[in-house]
């Protein structure tokens, strides 16, 4: 259903979850800054709040996440004390200038902890920072999920939950070092729905290893059947020199550029069928669910957790790598677990590391974030910049955009090749801006 360009699948381009992305961050925008903003933010302004645990109970081989192994519950103790120093420490300096709407909870896998540490962390967060009755949402892996968990987080009011499900395929299973049958993700979504949770993502994989076309609709037959409410159908990136417990995969199992596309337009078509709407280019939601009305409105956004309904400017980030953002800057909290530990226990805010965004950063992250939410964009600043002309002229010949005046369309060819279009918006990568996009 795509037509397939390789050269522009194998350019290497930002997820953009934000602008200027990750890649750009210094740290000589640090706590001070961190702290500066906190210290700006007006009265009444809407926020939401991101936990980040960085432990699971058994490290899956493909994951990218910053996560250890629990192992010791006296190391799980410890972070989680700091995790609430840092908390008042953030409280203190907003000062209850803040409108709490919601509480993510990531990682990692939150439910590493146990239940009782989650529900005090979920009531200091909104005894703290004045919630009443935001939205929570959590991750959850299946492995270590119990019935206990399922009451815990009833109780606690939990909204979402979102379980990392990569693939039903046994074979697949074993070459990613996740084991959970069909079984387990039924059991425990029957858990959370019997308790008044119904909510439920699935985070699914395309690009495993041994994975192939029959393998990957075979899982989406058990995703069809249990109806989750969202989906989220990401590839697999395999950077085994960044993230070293890669290497227990085999790479020559892994499927090719073109494989994997394939594989993508499969599970697309896939889930449109059943009755799911396209977010962006990776994740699907039930016509019902608040995602799918929010891309009805134009209201979808896009941030660090994906994309999302959420319309908070403001997003302030615990833990260790933790990222909060602001209108004009963004900061990442020191990412080694136990360097965290002793920042904050010296009474210290944790940012390390980030970038403040000028007046045109801003409007340029703007363009980008609804390019890959709505499809279309205001390209009126690409109008002085003739080798990103250059590049949206050719864009335009592969016909995956359409250009109105100074706006800019995706076409439905062009869906898969969202960010190659966003990044024309993208000053930190003059290579893509200076007619790189020629076949």
């Amino acid at each position: 259903m795509w037509p397939y360009f390789p050269d522009l699948l194998a350019r290497p381009v930002p997820r953009y979850t934000s602008y200027p992305p990750a890649t750009q961050f210094t740290d000589k925008v640090n706590a001070d800054a961190q702290a500066e903003a906190l210290n700006s933010v007006v009265s009444g302004t809407p926020i939401s709040l991101y936990a980040h645990i960085p432990y699971c109970q058994s490290i899956c081989w493909y994951c990218g996440c910053n996560t250890g192994a629990a192992g010791r519950t006296q190391r799980l103790h410890a972070y989680l004390e700091a995790l609430e120093a840092e908390m008042s420490l953030v409280a203190k300096l907003l000062g209850g200038r803040g409108k709490l709407q919601r509480i993510a909870f990531g990682g990692g896998s939150p439910n590493a902890i146990e239940p009782v540490a989650f529900v005090r962390l979920v009531d200091r967060l909104v005894t703290m920072f004045g919630g009443n009755s935001p939205d929570i949402s959590i991750e959850i892996d299946p492995r270590a999920f119990t019935l206990e968990w399922a009451m815990t987080l009833a109780i606690a009011q939990v909204n979402r939950v979102s379980f990392g499900v990569q693939s039903f395929d046994a074979e697949i299973q074993a070459a990613i070092g996740r084991i959970q049958p069909v079984e387990m993700i039924e059991t425990c979504m029957a858990s959370l729905r019997a308790r008044g949770i119904r909510s439920i993502n699935f985070d699914l994989m395309y690009g495993l290893p041994y994975q192939t076309n029959e393998s990957l609709l075979g899982t989406l037959d058990h995703v069809a059947r249990m109806r989750p409410s969202r989906i989220a159908l990401f590839g697999y990136a395999h950077l085994p020199h960044i993230f070293p417990r890669q290497k227990r995969i085999d790479a020559a199992a892994l499927p090719g550029i073109e494989a994997r596309f394939e594989q993508a337009a499969i599970g697309f078509e896939r889930l449109v069928s059943e009755g799911y709407v396209p977010i962006g280019f990776d994740h699907f939601a039930l016509p019902d669910d608040s995602l799918a009305i929010a891309a009805a409105e134009g209201k979808v956004r896009r941030n660090f957790q994906g994309f999302t309904d959420d319309q908070s400017d403001v997003l302030i980030g615990f833990g260790a790598s933790a990222i909060s953002q602001f209108p004009d800057r963004i900061i990442q909290n020191e990412k080694n677990p136990g360097v965290y530990r002793q920042i904050v226990g010296e009474h210290r805010l944790a940012g390390s590391r980030g970038l403040l965004r000028d007046a045109n950063d801003r409007v340029r992250a703007a363009r980008i974030e609804h390019l890959l939410c709505s499809g279309h964009a205001d390209a009126s600043c690409l109008l002085a910049e003739p080798a990103s002309m250059a590049s949206l002229h050719q864009l335009e010949e592969r016909r995956l955009v359409v250009r109105d005046g100074s706006f800019i369309k995706l076409t439905e060819a062009g869906r898969p090749y969202a960010r190659i279009v966003a990044a024309l918006f993208d000053s930190s990568l003059p290579e893509v801006g200076a007619g790189s996009l020629a076949a």
